[in-house]
């Protein structure tokens, strides 16, 4: 069954960054250099199914509110 990508839970890494507003490079570094600097939150925390990474939309609205600057 297809979903729009507004409604769906996981969004893959295109969508994640679309989401975010990001480029997609620009996640994919981060998330590299945040499993080399445990304690640094560079990303949003990911899902890694085999080698599909997956984003949690609550985590992506999470990791926007958490760099929220007011």
């Amino acid at each position: 069954m297809w979903r729009d990508t507004m409604t769906k839970r996981g969004l893959n890494e295109k969508e994640a960054a679309e989401y975010l507003g990001m480029a997609v490079n620009s996640l994919r570094q981060a998330r590299c250099q945040t499993s080399r600097d445990e304690g640094k939150r560079l990303s949003p925390p990911f899902c890694k199914i085999n080698r599909k990474i997956v984003y949690l939309r609550d985590d992506l609205d999470r990791f926007l509110e958490e760099h929220r600057v007011a």
